[in-house]
């Protein structure tokens, strides 16, 4: 992935063409660096500070104090925050309202410095770049600025234009650094000095020793030219693209090999924002590299998009003085615990352990417009002329020694890529990064009547589709395309990545048309697929039940009662499911919060249902162990809130309220434990300690037993009673061998008993006339 074995054939080591492609870029002829200064006269600059008049160069320290009296301190930002801490940035700062810089000099000076900073940072001839006013920055003894990366203000942003008035002063160097190279420059002492940096740079300011540092800093805006001059053939990287696409690839971690692939990424050096990533606001190599790539693409016959990439590393890697081979670098008094990286200087890297890398954003192919994507590619699809390991991480995290793994260093970063596929299969290759782009295409299609080439393409989609994870508000348009096409197989395809949870009544009218089109059984089989174990509903999916009653009702009014059927039944299939789990398993509070969850989708379903199916629901529920009225009881409950008592028959909440009213009346009236009665019942998995534990448990007088029991046998018994959440205290006597197992019943027994008994009163004092009918 990262091009280091470019230039292996003479070794006898066979490249992969998009190894060699990658080596081919990185050695093309591309003008420009990451940073570049330019001195001029003091005299050019005529500048005034509101509060303190002209500002006389080179500055002298009397009017750098006055200067500092207008000021504030500096803010800077990390991430959506705003921060003042001088632990991080310490210096003063004057806002551009302030400032006075109307000079002819100064403008003509700043034309000049402009083209020549266009042409130093390599971007296109015809580029027109401008600078906007930021800031003026005062730093006295000691004030300084951590490294540290500027935040691209506006799309036109490319970087940051630093003018240094000169002044005597000592330290305050201004260190820039990208893909593992640093520039450090100094102010002069007489002469204006300006530095200019692309914007995904990091850079800091030392320490100033003596005297004052004052600058100006300024956003450095570009203005896309209309022309892009290539700087190297074209030719070679398309033979490289068309063997590339041509080839039979191995994975990483396959020994077979698998079709040739579909993409090629190429990932650029510099950090962009959605907003500023276009074909012509590359900066430096990128700029040329990413021309001639897209040159070669289209002598190749391929299309090329821009993208963001995520890269994540993980690295071999031990800390910096560390021997990895001592104890495998494990310390007594480390924890093992992650940890901050800190700079990555503090870590040797060994070895690549692994790599991801997930395409987040991409243009289109003219580089405008753009859309979110989640696409992650494989290693055998990736190149760069710059290893990620050469760039500086956003973040990263040492993770140490822990018996079986650890010392290892993961490293993330921000990268821009080019995306070439070949185009006849451009529309697959942008339909497998999930998005609603392949679905959209294809309704436009068949509505122009274009159905021969809308099914072909919603084929290509299909080796992958399956595994996407579409975004639930497509089902909609899947459904209109999956009826349009006329075609069962295809249509049931393009409609399998998606989730029960993704229907709503807005879906009606458009499954009830698939529906018609293809019939029950075609849509039965859809139905199951959306309920299957892959796509299961489970407690958190569940609020979207609350809209299954009224798609229901639009699915009838549209005449398609099977498929409200269908819906309804899945449902329940899965509640009920649930249900038969949590009556019979689980501690009683996790028991309790379970089946608690479950009241709404029960209700929305008996909402949902035909009068046979809700027959049905509540025969299934009078089966239920009486823990169901953990469920029923809120169930009923809420549905007070919802529906007048007069409605409770036609939702058949009627029939489920006077079973719970039979199963509280059973409860109430059942004569209370005798005070000399300490039996429990309980039976467990049926193995011969169990047997031995419930003859204990059901026994009326046995309130204690001491058992000499192994380890393994002790925490069978303790997982037996804890699960079960029995009331038994049970403690070890460590005397002996075995030790013993001393196991106490406890006034739990009784205390429990009454409580249900006070909650079954409540609840069916409740569900008196006119609930229970």
């Amino acid at each position: 992935m990262d091009g280091r074995s470019v230039g292996a054939e003479g070794r006898g080591v066979v490249v992969a063409p998009r190894e060699r492609l990658a080596g081919l870029l990185g050695g093309a002829k591309t003008a420009g660096a990451f940073s570049a200064r330019l001195e001029a006269p003091a005299a050019s600059l005529n500048l005034e500070v509101a509060g303190v008049g002209p500002v006389r160069l080179p500055l002298r320290a009397p009017q750098a104090k006055r200067l500092i009296s207008v000021s504030r301190p500096a803010l800077f930002g990390k991430g959506e925050e705003t921060l003042d801490d001088t632990s991080v940035r310490d210096t003063w700062q004057i806002s551009p309202d302030q400032l006075s810089l109307g000079d002819p000099s100064w403008s003509s000076l700043l034309s000049d410095a402009l083209e020549h900073f266009r042409d130093a940072l390599g971007l296109p001839a015809a580029t027109r770049l401008w600078a906007e006013p930021h800031a003026m920055l005062v730093y006295g003894k000691g004030q300084f600025f951590l490294p540290h990366q500027d935040s691209e203000k506006d799309d036109a942003m490319v970087g940051t234009l630093v003018l240094s008035l000169p002044s005597a002063h000592t330290g305050g160097e201004l260190v820039i650094e990208h893909a593992g190279q640093k520039c450090a420059y100094r102010a002069s002492k007489t002469d204006l000095t300006l530095v200019a940096f692309y914007a995904d740079c990091r850079h800091e300011v030392t320490p100033v020793r003596s005297g004052y540092r004052v600058t100006l800093t300024f956003n450095l805006m570009a203005a896309p030219g209309t022309s892009t001059e290539l700087s190297g053939p074209p030719a070679e990287l398309a033979h490289s693209l068309e063997q590339h696409f041509g080839s039979p690839v191995t994975p990483r971690y396959g020994s077979r090999e698998s079709d040739p692939p579909n993409r090629l990424v190429y990932l650029l050096d510099h950090e962009y924002t959605q907003r500023g990533l276009s074909w012509e606001r590359l900066k430096g190599a990128d700029a040329g590299r990413a021309a001639l790539l897209r040159a070669a693409a289209e002598q190749a016959g391929c299309e090329s998009v821009l993208a963001l990439a995520e890269v994540k590393e993980t690295w071999d890697a031990y800390p910096e003085g560390d021997d990895p081979w001592d104890d495998y670098g494990y310390d007594d008094e480390d924890d093992g615990e992650g940890g901050d990286a800190g700079a990555d200087g503090d870590y040797v890297l060994q070895e690549l352990v692994d790599d991801e890398i997930t395409l987040g954003w991409w243009t289109g192919p003219d580089g405008t417009g753009g859309e979110q994507i989640s696409l992650r590619v494989d290693d055998y699809e990736v190149c760069a002329s710059t290893a990620s390991a050469d760039l500086t991480p956003y973040d990263s995290q040492y993770e140490g020694y822990m018996g079986n793994y650890g010392n290892t260093l993961d490293r993330w970063y921000r990268r821009a890529a080019v995306v070439v596929w070949p185009r006849e299969r451009a529309f697959a290759a942008r339909g497998e990064a999930g998005s609603g782009w392949a679905l959209e295409k294809l309704r436009v299609g068949i509505a122009r009547g274009d159905l021969h080439r809308a099914r072909e393409r919603a084929l290509s989609l299909a080796p992958f589709w399956k595994h996407t994870r579409p975004q639930r508000e497509l089902l909609g348009c899947a459904l209109q395309v999956a009826a349009g096409l006329e075609a069962a197989e295809t249509a049931a395809m393009l409609l399998e990545p998606f989730q029960a949870s993704a229907l709503g009544p807005e879906c009606a009218g458009a499954l009830s048309a698939a529906a018609e089109r293809y019939g029950t059984a075609w849509t039965r089989r859809v139905v199951e697929v959306w309920f299957a174990s892959a796509h299961r509903l489970d407690s958190q999916h569940y609020q979207w039940t609350e809209r299954l009653p009224e798609l229901c009702t639009a699915l009838r009014a549209r005449r398609a009662p099977a498929v409200a059927r269908l819906l309804a039944d899945g449902v329940w299939a899965a509640v009920d499911r649930d249900l038969r789990l949590w009556t019979t398993t689980g501690s009683g509070d996790i028991r309790r919060a379970q089946l608690r969850q479950l009241a709404l989708p029960l209700r929305c379903v008996l909402a949902a249902a035909d009068a046979e199916q809700r027959d049905g629901i509540a025969a299934a529920l009078r089966e239920y162990r009486d823990t169901v009225l953990e469920c029923l009881m809120p169930m009923l409950r809420s549905a007070e809130e919802a529906l007048p008592a007069a409605e409770w028959g036609a939702a058949g909440l009627d029939v489920i309220a006077r079973d719970c009213a039979d199963r509280l009346r059973v409860v109430c009236e059942r004569a209370p434990r005798a005070a000399d009665d300490w039996s429990v019942a309980w039976t467990g998995c049926g193995c011969e300690l169990c047997g031995a534990l419930g003859a204990f448990l059901g026994s009326r007088s046995r309130r204690v037993l001491e058992w000499p029991l192994a380890k393994e046998g002790r925490r069978h018994v303790h997982t037996g009673i804890d699960s079960a959440e029995l009331p038994v205290f049970h403690q070890t006597r460590r005397q002996g061998r075995p030790y013993t197992l001393v196991l106490t019943k406890t006034e739990d027994l009784f205390t429990r008993e009454r409580t249900v008994r006070r909650q079954a009163a409540a609840d069916l004092a409740w569900l008196m006339p006119p609930r229970n009918g």
